[in-house]
């Protein structure tokens, strides 16, 4: 192979940066000592073609190791050597000098040839180490594409696995399990009509990373919650990785999305990596910076804190970490055109010194008030395995939260659990009770019945235990409190009046999540009741228990179109999609803007504690609006319930979750009067009413 010239390069950018002349190489090393740069002719290489020994005196500037190397193509693969202190005892640093070590910068990875156990082993791992690849300078034609800048409040989010929704062989796209793949889908989510998807983790992640019991059974690491290249696009979602092809297909399904209306929240792991606790492999930063990038027990530097469940904790506000990660985001905003992020474990991110929460965590105040990220989603899982729970209490005024506590209570009290109606009338209206003392909004809420991350919402009234015995830790894993319930019959079966129930409760789920204030979030897959076989955990099965069945939107097509309609409906309804918090004060047309009610009205029973029965009515928020009368009866006997008077208009039954299609949900021309001042509701259901 031809030798390259090289010449000493330059600091910044770091990473690989191809020019007309060739391409500068810019890693940082903390206290490290030597560095060689490895370059490789293919994906295929075990060996490289070139080894590049880097001067200290000539390729150092601080802590950077920097090379120019004249006339490389692009296409060309490349991994970094360093060596630096031992005794990670005392220092903290865990450098080897033989391992081969993935460019944290690299725009484009390979893992054809990773071997995740000889990387935990000592010694050299080069011909099974990830590669970086050089991109050439970015000559994408976005045709005039930008973020979607969306009121958050308006959002309708659809919680989905790239490579899951079209593995499965019902999906019929040309190349199952890629950005491509999605791509053919979006008319689907079009008519569904939600407005954006979450993209569980597409950064580049290590499918490998499972524990033994698992890898024993064939099983890998799907749900991609093991980040390791944070500027690439995971090549396993790509048509041709091997030939650099990650920004240009990742760019393309970003752009699709955009011209259908639908904008792209990026599931993002910034908490943990790959690289585990003192175990676990070294892919880039064991190598780089141990010391500084995680945090380590100050007693003796070799254990890792653990606030993740998964062998490590980054150092967010570690300050060069920190820049890493921003300028991270920054770059999946302004060059990848995301419309946000969702923050996995994101309360790692207020972690500090020796891992204590600070009051005043630089990390996520960096976040909020970058000029780059300024109209971008912000959402917070704002919890870590650490103990540390911040629903309702997360830093900042951007931040939206996965409210857990509504996924909680919601579930308990469709469920049937008597005594609730206080505290699901409070998350019907928006939490208001863990945001506005702070002078959040509705819209920092993220609502949500069931996600990735637990049952799906047919498993959710399917089963009362996880069955995860699939995932080779026999039933260890996964949550054992889901507050689910199984309609009387765990698990399959053809009882038709459980089976009638489960469609019920699961009608039951989807409109209260939809008719709560707030930002709705729908995992994929529930609208036609994709069911795990009761697994809650099933982050290793990438295959038809984690995949999307296509067949299940004609077999369950009434479950399809009761979610659309909601959709719709919600849609229609500004007042479902509330900038301020409901008061209870009087407002358009004489009625207050939310007036609560039991059986009777204005009589909602807080201090019954067996009442099963919740209603409300929602004034409209301008003339060309409804007013909407919502009635909860999560009891088991029909309740006659009382309706109010509007004067000048007449009530129209919108939904029955009790009644078959299309009595279930109804568009306006053909929703049927009521009359009387009162309407029976059948146990176990949901009615709306409009007014007009």
């Amino acid at each position: 192979m031809k030798q390259y010239k090289v010449s000493s390069g330059r600091r910044f950018p770091f990473g690989a940066t191809v020019d007309e002349k060739g391409a500068n190489f810019s890693v940082w090393g903390l206290r490290s000592t030597a560095a060689e740069l490895l370059l490789f002719e293919t994906a295929q290489s075990r060996e490289p073609f070139q080894v590049v020994r880097l001067d200290p005196a000539e390729n150092r500037t601080y802590y950077s190791w920097h090379v120019y190397v004249e006339g490389l193509p692009a296409g060309t693969h490349y991994a970094w050597r360093l060596d630096g202190p031992g005794d990670t005892r005392r220092s903290g640093f865990r450098f080897d000098r033989q391992k081969g070590l993935i460019d944290p910068h690299a725009r484009a990875v390979s893992d054809l040839l990773w071997d995740r156990r000889l990387a935990s082993l000592p010694g050299d791992n080069v011909a099974s180490s990830m590669r970086g690849i050089v991109v050439a300078g970015d000559g994408y034609d976005w045709e005039g594409d930008r973020p979607l800048d969306r009121p958050l409040e308006e959002s309708i989010i659809y919680e989905m696995h790239v490579g899951g929704f079209t593995r499965h062989p019902s999906s019929g796209v040309k190349y199952p399990g890629t950005f491509s793949g999605v791509i053919e889908k979006i008319p689907y989510l079009r008519s569904l009509g939600v407005t954006d998807v979450e993209l569980m983790p597409v950064m580049a992640f290590d499918e490998q990373d499972v524990p033994d019991a698992a890898k024993a059974r064939g099983l890998r690491n799907c749900w991609g919650y093991s980040t390791h290249s944070f500027f690439s696009p995971h090549p396993g979602y790509c048509i041709s990785p091997e030939k650099g092809t990650h920004l240009g297909e990742f760019r393309d399904m970003v752009k699709a999305f955009h011209r259908a209306g639908i904008g792209v929240i990026m599931d993002v792991v910034l908490n943990h990596t790959a690289e585990g606790g003192a175990g676990g492999p070294t892919i880039n930063f064991k190598g780089l910076g141990n010391r500084g990038f995680y945090h380590l027990d100050p007693n003796d530097r070799s254990i890792y804190l653990d606030y993740t469940g998964c062998g490590n904790t980054v150092n967010c506000n570690f300050p060069i970490v920190t820049a890493f990660l921003i300028e991270c985001l920054e770059y999946w905003v302004s060059e990848m055109h995301v419309d946000g992020f969702r923050f996995d474990l994101a309360s790692v991110l207020v972690r500090g010194h020796e891992g204590r929460p600070l009051h005043y965590a630089p990390m996520p105040w960096y976040i909020e008030l970058s000029d780059v990220l300024g109209n971008t989603r912000l959402i917070a899982e704002a919890w870590d395995a650490g103990g540390l729970y911040q629903v309702g209490d997360f830093p900042g005024f951007r931040w939206a939260e996965w409210n857990g506590r509504y996924r909680d209570v919601m579930r308990r009290f469709v469920r049937g659990d008597p005594g609730l109606i206080g505290e699901a009338a409070t998350r019907l209206a928006g939490s208001s009770d863990l945001y506005e003392p702070e002078g959040r909004l509705p819209a920092n809420s993220v609502n949500f019945i069931a996600c990735h991350d637990g049952f799906t919402l047919h498993d959710l009234v399917s089963y009362n235990q996880k069955h995860n015995e699939a995932n080779g830790e026999a039933n260890r894993d996964g949550s054992d409190d889901n507050a689910s319930g199984n309609c009387g019959v765990e698990g399959e079966t053809r009882d038709p009046g459980v089976l009638a129930l489960r469609k019920r409760q699961a009608k039951n789920f989807m409109a209260v999540l939809l008719l709560s204030q707030g930002v709705p979030m729908i995992l994929s897959g529930d609208e036609v009741l994709r069911t795990q076989r009761g697994n809650n955990n099933c982050y290793c099965q990438d295959n038809e228990m984690g995949w999307f069945d296509w067949g299940l939107v004609e077999d369950n097509g009434e479950m399809l179109r009761f979610t659309t309609g909601m959709i719709s409906f919600r849609k229609r309804h500004p007042s479902l999609m509330r900038r301020q918090f409901l008061t209870g004060r009087k407002g358009r047309g004489g009625l207050p803007d939310v007036a609560w009610h039991g059986p009777g009205l204005n009589e909602p029973r807080w201090d019954d504690p067996g009442a099963r029965v919740l209603a409300c009515t929602l004034a409209a928020t301008d003339k060309t609006e409804e007013h909407l009368h919502i009635m909860l009866n999560m009891s088991d006997a029909d309740v006659q319930m009382e309706l109010p008077e509007v004067p000048g208009r007449g009530w129209y039954r919108a939904v029955d979750t009790s009644q078959p299609p299309p009595a279930d949900v109804t568009d306006p021309a053909a929703q049927p009067g009521v009359k009387g001042y009162t309407h029976r509701v059948a146990a176990w259901s949901i009615v709306v009413l409009e007014a007009r």
